[in-house]
């Protein structure tokens, strides 16, 4: 496996002005990339035991939806979000950044670099449990787009001493990309308070540097990939006795038998067997019943729990869409004579594929017909991918085709279009949706609250199939697009998403 890179940063410290103080590696992961990561960081599967936690209604954490300024930061309004609570400590919900008795300089992060106005929902009522002794273990479940990260960043933000120049605070992430997007937001909301950070990612062998030659990490902050993160630790170049806080992000597929299970437990326990005290916290847009049930009873008795009910996991700012097509000529044409034809002045678009060889054949057709669109999956190496995310970041590149590799935790404002050419279904069992990948590919449109639309491309019985149980699970009717050829029909679709 190709050693890791470390990107290391100190930021000044600033006060604001009174103004501004607002597996196994041959073990089946998903389809298609996830099968790489698992290469770069390898991990065993291992029984998981089930037993349910307790559940206790607390009322007194709610929002008044009367005062919501916040709103391209905010949950569906009607969004049920079930905390459950254990111990003594009361938690009550923050209305403003103010209530979670921050320092200023991060307050000035939130309101000058980040542009925040007040905590969503899913951040007013998770950031008291986070930040109030006796800091408690977290599970955490929300809808895509909600603030998730900057409840988990601004935890470990707070959480650190910068006089102490040590790793204390580690977040795992399932891929090197999410890890990259994760430290920039740190990066940039931590910008004024002294706090350093450290990337652990896997790097290409042109910058190889072998582990017993790299100097110990002093960066405050570690955020990276399960297997460099135990890599470094086994080394002890990654000292984890001052750690005060731990976070999984995606934490579902971090956990879960056909994840990075093996490796995250063992972070987890020689983490807890250093610093006894550590807070662990779980976030992600879906947790399945196994996975759930496993990690409440992995992390601490005394822990808490937030949870959205299963049939309000779809994102109401995204409007999706089934189309029936004849066969796979079609599903290009559908793209390029429908979609791109009005999509192009929208926005930024991805198209989500089953495999690399999907990829490949979709990109080398688009191509042809005189499109330039990039793809990215997992058999591409780590400067390529990254070379590829930043351009689309940036907005160099329109058109974005990819694996389930950027399915979770992609964030970028912009993208307003995606299109599942094909269905996400079980790697095990191709005759069952994966609900949780579709849940994650649909999140990237309409980021944050923005108007988004999701195009279904149906061929097939088999898909009509998969389709159909993906709307039971979610409880849902997706609209169909009467008839592929009209282009009319298109435009009502889009215009109906609020994007004509």
């Amino acid at each position: 496996m190709a050693e890791t890179a470390a990107t290391s940063t100190t930021t000044s410290a600033e006060a604001p002005t009174p103004q501004q103080t607002k597996k196994s590696a041959e073990a089946p992961i998903r389809w298609a990339d996830v099968e790489d990561d698992a290469l770069e960081e390898p991990n065993a599967s291992s029984t998981s035991d089930e037993k349910s936690a307790p559940e206790l209604g607390v009322e007194n954490l709610t929002i008044d939806e009367n005062k919501r300024i916040n709103k391209f930061l905010d949950e569906p309004e009607d969004s049920n979000i079930k905390a459950v609570t254990t111990g003594d400590t009361p938690y009550t919900s923050a209305f403003t950044f103010e209530e979670l008795n921050l320092s200023p300089e991060l307050l000035k992060g939130l309101y000058v670099e980040m542009k925040f106005e007040k905590p969503s929902k899913i951040q007013a009522i998770s950031l008291p449990m986070i930040l109030t002794p006796p800091f408690m273990d977290l599970i955490a479940q929300a809808h895509n787009g909600s603030g998730k990260t900057t409840c988990f960043t601004l935890g470990m933000l707070s959480r650190v001493d910068p006089n102490l120049k040590a790793p204390q605070a580690v977040c795992i992430c399932p891929t090197r990309e999410l890890a990259i997007q994760n430290l920039e937001v740190l990066r940039k909301m931590g910008k004024h308070t002294g706090i350093t950070s450290e990337c652990a990612i896997p790097m290409d062998s042109s910058n190889y540097i072998p582990i017993n030659k790299r100097p110990p990490i002093t960066a405050q902050v570690v955020i990276g990939t399960p297997g460099t993160i135990k890599k470094w630790m086994s080394a002890k170049k990654l000292g984890v006795s001052n750690v005060k806080i731990l976070v999984f992000d995606e934490a579902d597929h971090m956990l879960a038998e056909d994840g990075f299970k093996d490796d995250s437990l063992r972070i987890m326990r020689d983490i807890e067997r250093m610093s006894s005290h550590c807070q662990v916290l779980l976030f992600s847009a879906t947790f399945s019943d196994t996975v759930k049930n496993f990690v409440s009873k992995t992390v601490k008795r005394d822990h808490n729990q937030l949870f959205v009910k299963k049939e309000e996991l779809s994102l109401e700012s995204v409007k999706q869409y089934k189309v029936n097509v004849p066969d796979e000529l079609s599903k290009v044409m559908v793209i390029k004579e429908r979609i791109f034809e009005f999509g192009e002045r929208l926005g930024q678009t991805i198209i989500f594929v089953r495999t690399r060889n999907s990829a490949s054949t979709l990109h080398k057709s688009l191509v042809e017909l005189g499109y330039d669109v990039t793809t990215i999956q997992g058999a591409l190496n780590q400067a390529d991918r990254d070379k590829i995310v930043k351009e689309f970041k940036d907005g160099l590149t329109q058109v974005l085709i990819s694996t389930d590799l950027l399915a979770r935790g992609f964030d970028q404002q912009q993208v307003n279009l995606v299109i599942n050419y094909d269905l996400p279904v079980k790697h095990d069992n191709r005759m069952e949706p994966d609900c949780e990948v579709y849940l994650h590919r649909i999140g990237r449109a309409g980021r944050f609250g923005r108007k988004g639309a999701v195009f279904n491309l149906l061929c097939g019985d088999m898909d009509q199939i998969i389709m159909s149980k993906i709307e039971n699970h979610f409880g849902t009717k997706i609209a169909e697009v009467p008839d592929w050829r009209n282009e009319e029909d298109f435009k009502t679709a889009l215009r109906s998403a609020g994007l004509l």
